[in-house]
């Protein structure tokens, strides 16, 4: 695979190993197991980012603690990322993927091929319509549907549901407010299990409706729902 996917300086490596391996975590269920990654190949890649972070953290002070070492040992973890990429073939697999997005193309510099530049589809524009019912022992059922309808579906040119929720006694000041999790559902009614440990705490909660093969599709966020958890 040609390297010219993967930066080849230590400062432009920095935030696209980071993003990758953020985004390859991310989800529910992971993005990784989208791609046919294995739990082995993220270990390898999660442990690459677990040392790089703090020797970059020491090579960004160029007067006090950037060495020859600390720039070797980057150079090195680099190449471990080069290697275990193209004998893996990682990002030839995530590029051949029947479910790629072009946020997946562009989150791994892979080149957008001509037929997914254009889509010719309008994002989403209703909201999510949403009801709640508390089960207790720290468990939710929520009951999607679109606004106006009787019943729980997933609306047309959406394939899953997208969350976002925070436990705790602040509601958080918007969708990307620090401590945020994110969530996705192919149902359109579902239970999200908080724990015991969670009750008499406030859930706060974002729901849109998503397409996991076009993202940049997504429906509107909608107000926070916040419900105490029982």
């Amino acid at each position: 695979m040609s390297n010219s996917r993967v930066p080849l300086t230590i400062v432009s490596f920095n935030p696209y190993v980071n993003n990758a391996v953020d985004y390859l975590n991310a989800g529910t269920p992971k993005t990784y197991v989208r791609f046919g990654v294995t739990e082995n190949e993220m270990t390898l890649l999660n442990g690459i980012v677990t040392q790089w972070n703090p020797l970059y953290a020491l090579y960004s002070d160029k007067e006090k603690t950037r060495t020859s070492l600390v720039v070797a040992q980057l150079q090195d973890l680099m190449e471990e990322f080069n290697d275990l990429n193209q004998s893996n073939r990682l990002l030839d697999r995530i590029a051949s993927s029947a479910d790629v997005t072009i946020e997946d193309l562009k989150t791994f510099n892979i080149k957008v091929p001509s037929s997914k530049r254009s889509i010719g589809v309008q994002p989403i524009q209703v909201g999510v319509d949403v009801s709640i019912q508390l089960l207790g022992g720290g468990s939710i059922t929520f009951k999607c549907r679109e606004e106006g309808s009787s019943s729980a579906s997933i609306i047309d040119g959406a394939d899953s549901i997208q969350f976002a929720y925070m436990v705790g006694t602040t509601p958080p000041e918007s969708v990307d407010a620090v401590g945020i999790i994110l969530g996705i559902t192919t149902r359109a009614t579902f239970t999200l299990a908080l724990g015991t440990g969670a009750s008499t705490k406030y859930l706060y909660i974002y729901f849109r409706w998503y397409n996991a093969k076009h993202p940049e599709l997504a429906g509107p966020w909608s107000r926070v729902v916040s419900t105490v958890i029982v």
